[in-house]
């Protein structure tokens, strides 16, 4: 793996949407934080994250995570823990799951389990087909 000369971290990369202010941006921050080692693999210029609450403390609150990687398609999490720390931390190990998913898909040649799944054979060895028999009656 090519190492990544500005890799991406969730402070540097994490805006607050709706529901929350800038000062609940460190606390997010630091709940964020072991995300901070599968975002290493992405340039932090092309990396963000947004989170944002709806009806933040009722009943019905839903918490989003969003993440743009370039080249990528958009990750969006979500939860509707009605516990606000336990929604973040729903959201982040949403997002996680997700990244490893993506760079499965992308990256099987790394994935040892993958690699050990034998592979279909597209050539036919000639030595092994039968060949005619010559002595077969014509019609």
């Amino acid at each position: 793996m090519s190492a990544v000369a500005n890799p991406a971290t969730v402070g540097e990369c994490l805006r607050v949407g709706a529901g929350f202010s800038q000062g609940d941006r460190n606390w997010i921050a630091e709940q964020f934080a072991t995300l901070d080692a599968r975002l290493a693999g992405f340039h932090a210029d092309a990396t963000e994250l947004e989170v944002s609450v709806k009806d933040r403390e009722a009943r019905g609150q839903k918490v989003t995570l969003e993440c743009w990687i370039a080249g990528r398609q958009k990750i969006v999490t979500t939860s509707g823990e009605e516990d606000l720390h336990a929604a973040l931390n729903d959201v982040r190990d949403d997002l996680r799951r997700r990244l490893n998913d993506a760079k499965t898909r992308q990256e099987p040649r790394h994935n040892k389990h993958l690699r050990d799944v034998p592979q279909p054979q597209a050539d036919i060895d000639e030595s092994e087909t039968p060949a005619p028999r010559a002595d077969a009656d014509t019609a």
